[in-house]
């Protein structure tokens, strides 16, 4: 008897060993279809099969949040690796790229954490944001090692795959995003009371900046200090007189809805001179860094003085969601206006550049701005725009809606010894529109220039609209497979303020007037 009651014990537990390693494999199998659906299903399977999920989802939805839980894990594992490998910096340059990425990484883990947040209520449009602005992040820092010339020893090590768990993400969440309206002049996401702040011709400040000591502070960054050590997150104002500011600021992720207002673009200047020639990366090199949600800046010039000669050197650079310029100015040579990431809209400003001065890989309407192209270093092509979209289901680009592409004082009469283009494709999935603008005569009647032979001509998407003056005819512009001459209106309203942006949802808070349609 006992000798049967093995056996059937036996054959029972072999059976459970079958049944288990059975239903791990039908298990298995459906991860595998799930993953499949990704652009890089391997670490989607293995992530999913080794971590600490023992179910297999059964919704879209649920296979998304996984996908997103799991990327914050490999984020957070690998920005330990990063604190770690500070150490191993072998000279200043490689501690340079090594600085930056710490700060990416703390960002890129903040933009996952909103995703997940059930507090933050987090729309699929939030979602494809942040998750954009993720892997924007992630690929900054590659860029870094890679524009020092330091790439060889550090890249290897923080090699992961978090941009690929990342890309995964932005594919499962690619779908119907809801469409932003204008109101009064600006995108929804502007507040009744931020579109009060902006159209007021004296709003309330909470502090005065004055250098001649008619103020609280003579430092911006004294105020800025102040401000953060306020209670809660409102609106803080801090009215920054006419002056000249020598100085590089930082308005960080904790210090949310700041707005600097000036006496006037031509009256109240921040400047700065760091650069690429001087040993910066050019994430590191802007006068002014904001990445705080909610920023608006209204009637202050953003400058960098390195010169041309100095290459890279940001004036601006913006990864502040929801952000607002206005009647502001940015004065640089190459790569002066970052648009880094986030959803941002500039109305009625004054940029100056080079070479790339717009750049970035931000979600971005520039409406009724003037852009003007100054005199370059001998031998340099001016392009307005680069724009580095690396994914397709990144929810990003640089729209220029109702605005006006001019040569500056200095290059006019020089404009027959420098050709200057709309733009060129930093990275793959480059996108860039041009909306019933004024494109004077400087422009080349090729409009767009190759970043480096055949790359990207085929997966960017650059489109002119109903565009006006003597550099607008489309007939001499380049063949590329991802170029268009948009003739639909209903094309050339998706980058429109309100649905580009989903600006009806956020521009009407700032008092910043918008244009909403085309």
């Amino acid at each position: 008897m006992a000798i049967k009651f093995e056996l059937l014990f036996i054959l029972f537990v072999s059976f459970s060993s079958f049944l288990s390693s059975a239903s791990s494999s039908a298990a298995s199998d459906d991860i595998n279809q799930w993953c499949n659906k990704t652009p890089y299903p391997e670490p989607c399977k293995y992530f999913m099969s080794n971590g600490s999920y023992n179910f297999v989802p059964k919704q879209k939805s649920e296979f998304r949040k996984m996908a997103m839980q799991i990327a914050m894990e490999r984020a957070l594992n690998a920005e330990t690796h990063t604190k770690w490998l500070g150490s191993k910096c072998r000279n200043e340059l490689e501690r340079n790229a090594w600085s930056d990425c710490l700060k990416l990484y703390e960002s890129t883990i903040l933009q996952l954490n909103n995703t997940l947040d059930p507090d933050t209520k987090c729309s699929d449009f939030d979602a494809q944001t942040w998750l954009s602005t993720a892997l924007t992040n992630l690929e900054t820092c590659r860029a870094g090692f890679i524009e020092l010339g330091v790439s060889d020893f550090m890249l290897p090590l923080m090699s992961n795959n978090v941009s690929k768990l990342i890309c995964n993400t932005l594919a499962i969440n690619n779908g119907s995003t809801e469409k932003q309206t204008y109101k009064e002049g600006f995108p929804t996401w502007v507040s009744p009371g931020n579109r009060k702040l902006l159209q007021s011709s004296s709003p309330a400040a909470n502090l005065v900046v004055a250098q001649d000591g008619s103020g609280n502070y003579k430092t911006i960054q004294a105020a800025l200090d102040v401000a953060a050590k306020r209670s809660g997150s409102g609106r803080f104002v801090i009215h920054v007189k006419s002056g000249v500011y020598q100085e590089n600021i930082e308005i960080g992720n904790n210090m949310k809805n700041i707005m600097l207002l000036g006496d006037g673009l031509k009256n109240t200047i921040i400047t700065g001179s760091r650069s690429r020639g001087g040993g910066s990366t050019t994430f590191n090199s802007a006068t002014v860094v904001v990445t705080g949600g909610g920023f608006i800046a209204r009637d202050i010039t953003f400058r960098n003085t390195a010169g041309p000669q100095n290459h890279q050197a940001v004036a601006l650079r913006s990864g502040s969601d929801l952000s607002v310029f206005y009647r502001c100015g940015f004065e640089g040579y190459q790569d002066t206006l970052y648009v880094h990431s986030q959803r941002q809209f500039y109305r009625e400003c004054d940029i100056y550049g080079t070479v790339d001065f717009i750049f970035g890989n931000a979600a971005v309407v520039l409406q009724n701005c003037m852009i003007y192209a100054r005199k370059p270093i001998s031998g340099q092509q001016i392009t307005v725009t680069a724009q580095g979209r690396t994914d397709p289901n990144q929810n990003t680009g640089i729209s220029i809606h109702n605005s006006q592409v001019m040569a500056s004082s200095d290059l006019k009469p020089l404009l027959s010894s420098f050709k200057t283009y709309l733009g060129r494709p930093w990275m793959e999935y480059s996108r860039t529109v041009y909306l019933q603008t004024y494109l004077d005569t400087l422009v080349d009647p090729a409009g767009w220039l190759e970043w480096d032979n055949n790359f990207a001509l085929n997966t960017l998407y650059y489109g002119e609209y109903k565009n006006s003056g003597p550099g607008s005819s489309t007939s001499g512009r380049v063949k590329w497979g991802g170029y268009r001459v948009i003739s639909s209106a209903t094309e050339a309203s998706q980058f429109s303020v309100a649905n580009f942006i989903v600006g009806q949802s956020w521009l009407p808070s700032t008092s910043v007037p918008f244009t909403s349609g085309l």
